[in-house]
């Protein structure tokens, strides 16, 4: 897709924004295996940027696939034939159990049917005062802070982590936010390291030491979620419901059948694991491409202020607000937080004429398919006017949330919930960059800046 140039387009800095070295010569077992405990990204072989399918072996044959037609084929039209890999199923069970993103066929197809009306537009759209409150505190937060740079990714964890937290359980006092935040840190920095049994492709049923031991806290967590849920069911619904009401009303629409509290709790941990971490890597990605290009910044502030006049941004904003939701689109193609998605084949099957066979690894390195140099022009380059005037890319040349029928339930919900807060800030500060002290691209299980996002801020 090429970028959109238009007479009034800011200037675009020379230099690249931070961005991961990609391998440029095979990595044997043990090679391979470090990396991935280190940084995923660092496994994309740099050619799959420029080639649509690479192929190797680690352990068990592996093919990284960059081709839209061929993710099509993977991730809609023989979706059956490549249920997720076990890998990712090993690193996410201990901490959300068989819900949405693990399940697969008839067991994943009911919860999703089951699930899917607590995300309709509606509902989505009722939950936003909860964005635009937690919106309001992050600039209070931040204007406390004085003329002291900010790390603007803990500033949105916490942001985007009192959205979800309310939103699934309306603050109930009974969930200690600061143990739930903590389980799922101490999870994704360690249990979600891939194990060299892993690699090696060794039984599930032989212990990985390392994530044994950080899932722990996330059974405290299970505990105390159970808990919240048994006492909501029996006090009944709030008059707003939040995401737990809604699903303790569900049903199935097609069998009738509605989850236990067991699915119930395992789907929330769902969406707080992935709703509250996803959002806030986004936003904080954004707040660095912001301050990394001032001219993208003073467009944003100026369209944010003009339709904010200083209050915190709301749903109906939104359509207001498109230079803004650009950004974001341009930082989730950047800096996808589930940059690397995988899948196993079950039956011997031909992608881009390279044969598959069953038990081979198809890996969807989306990190690097946003920075194909055969789908996208400068793919690189930050440039928010790709997605000027509505412009889109190939349906399977971006995927931020994935595709096809397992594409996130959640993305209407992220997507408002990053305008919202995006547009409040820029609306009311100015954000610049620390000298020398530039985010690294990193993947464990979703894409952080480490070392965070140090940026000064200044009230507008």
């Amino acid at each position: 897709m090429a970028s959109v140039s238009t007479p009034d387009s800011p200037s675009i800095p020379a230099a690249y924004p931070v961005r991961a070295a990609l391998v440029r010569e095979p990595l044997n077992l043990l090679q391979s295996w470090q990396a991935s405990r280190q940084n995923l990204l660092t496994i994309i072989p740099e050619m799959s940027t420029r080639q649509p399918i690479v192929s190797g072996r680690t352990g068990t044959p592996w093919h990284m696939l960059t081709d839209p037609d061929g993710i099509r084929h993977v991730l809609l039209e023989q979706v059956d034939n490549y249920p997720k890999s076990r890998v990712t199923k090993n690193l996410l069970r201990p901490a959300i159990g068989e819900s949405l993103f693990i399940a697969e066929g008839k067991h994943w197809r009911w919860q999703r049917r089951t699930a899917a009306p607590a995300f309709s537009h509606r509902n989505v759209t009722a939950l936003a005062p909860v964005m635009t409150r937690a919106a309001e505190r992050s600039a209070d937060r931040i204007a406390q802070s004085g003329r002291r740079a900010v790390n603007m990714l803990d500033e949105m964890i916490s942001a985007t982590f009192d959205v979800i937290s309310d939103v699934t359980f309306s603050g109930d006092s009974g969930f200690d936010r600061a143990a739930v935040h903590k389980a799922i840190d101490l999870y994704i920095s360690d249990a979600g390291k891939v194990s060299l049994f892993d690699v090696l492709g060794l039984p599930d049923w032989i212990p990985r030491p390392g994530r044994n031991l950080a899932t722990n806290g996330m059974g405290d967590m299970k505990a105390a979620a159970d808990r919240v849920i048994d006492a909501r069911e029996a006090e009944g619904s709030r008059n707003t419901p939040d995401l737990l009401d809604l699903l303790l009303s569900a049903e199935d629409p097609k069998s009738g059948r509605r989850m236990t509290t067991e699915k119930i709790r395992d789907n929330l941990l769902t969406f707080i694991v992935a709703g509250h971490e996803t959002t806030a890597l986004t936003l904080a990605w954004s707040f660095y491409l912001c301050a990394y290009d001032p001219d993208v910044q003073d467009r944003a502030h100026a369209e944010a202020q003009s339709v904010l006049q200083g209050r915190a941004a709301t749903a109906k904003d939104l359509p207001n607000l498109p230079y803004i939701r650009q950004i974001i689109d341009e930082a989730l193609r950047l800096y996808p937080p589930a940059a690397i998605i995988s899948r196993t084949a079950i039956a011997k099957d031909t992608l881009c004429g390279t044969p598959i066979n069953p038990g081979d690894t198809v890996i969807i390195p989306i990190y690097a398919l946003h920075r194909s140099h055969l789908l996208w022009t400068d793919p690189d380059r930050f440039d928010p006017n790709r997605w000027a005037g509505g412009a889109k890319p190939d349906r399977y040349a971006y995927l931020p949330f994935g595709d096809g029928p397992r594409i996130c339930i959640g993305a209407s919900f992220a997507v408002q919930e990053a305008v919202i807060i995006l547009a409040t800030l820029l609306g009311r500060f100015r954000f610049k960059s620390v000298k020398g002290v530039d985010p690294t691209p990193v993947m464990i299980i979703t894409l952080r800046p480490e070392g965070g996002v140090w940026l000064e801020v200044e009230p507008l």
